[in-house]
């Protein structure tokens, strides 16, 4: 049992002819049918859906994988193999280990067009949605920004440093308390054997999302979104730079016609850690 109160598991998936491991997190009975699958952002951790998983467990299992690349999964051999339907891949044989028929998803940024990706299929096992902060259209600027810093090789002297590092990267993510910030930096620092500190993550997964950029424009997934016939639940931050609310406006009236909920005070992208937006994603799964 880990201090979050979860159950650590993996599963292998193949990806570029090799098998690899992905490590998640498990919340709730482990028999219950009823099973929220929740994806993490570019360069985040399972860690981060603790607050959510524990509002949900009593009535959920709630499965939260590290992506390849990042936390307790393995690191691949081709870098550029860190992409989405990579991504997608290893989802589909997570949920094939978890043994049920459907799941409701959560995904943040990288998380949510994952789980965009997965629901826009053909007998698609996703039969609730949940995104935050990420949409059809994926604007440019603010992937050139992300671009500025993930895959950086970091190596702070303390954890003051990391933190404050952490948090002013972060600052997007709206306000949180101080408690709230540390859950955010520890979840994604590791201390070395020398005592130093470093970020959980693999810095080659920058090499793709940089190599991505080398196609001008917003990035376009408007035929994802309107494949999508799922209820949804779209959060989107009222700062945010990769969503714009004139895409978030649209995607309540294509695809799925999602519900949308703008926070005030937030940029890209809301965490899923404060209690207000534990609790809108809890009573939307719940509405069934």
């Amino acid at each position: 049992m880990n201090d979050d109160g979860s159950r650590s598991r993996h599963v292998e998936c193949l990806g570029g002819g090799r098998l690899h491991r992905v490590a998640y997190r498990e919340w709730g009975d482990a028999d219950n049918p009823r099973v929220v699958v929740c994806v993490h952002a570019l360069t985040r951790s399972s860690r981060d859906f603790g607050p959510l998983a524990r509002a949900l467990a009593d009535r959920w299992r709630v499965v939260a994988p590290d992506m390849p690349g990042r936390g307790a999964s393995d690191r691949l051999h081709d870098p550029m193999l860190y992409h989405v339907p990579n991504y997608v891949s290893d989802a589909v044989t997570l949920i094939a280990r978890l043994d049920v028929d459907e799941v409701s998803w959560v995904g943040i940024s990288l998380g949510a067009l994952m789980g965009m990706a997965l629901a826009a299929m053909e007998r698609t096992p996703i039969r609730r949605l949940v995104v935050s902060d990420a949409g059809p259209v994926l604007a440019r600027t603010a992937l050139e920004r992300i671009a500025a810093y993930v895959g950086v090789e970091t190596s702070f002297p303390t954890r003051d440093a990391a933190s404050a590092t952490i948090r002013a990267i972060s600052e997007p993510f709206g306000p949180h308390t101080d408690a709230e910030w540390d859950f955010l930096v520890d979840n994604v620092i590791v201390r070395r054997d020398d005592g130093t500190w470093t970020l959980h993550y693999d810095p080659a997964i920058a090499t793709p999302f940089r190599a991505g950029l080398a196609a001008p424009g917003d990035v376009d997934l408007w035929s994802l979104w309107d494949a999508i016939r799922v209820p949804t639940l779209v959060l989107r931050g009222e700062h945010s730079d990769l969503l714009s609310a004139d895409t978030a406006l649209q995607m309540t009236r294509r695809g799925p016609r999602a519900e949308l909920v703008t926070l005030p005070g937030v940029g890209h992208a809301p965490t899923l850690v404060p209690a207000a937006q534990v609790e809108l994603v809890r009573a939307f799964l719940e509405r069934d």
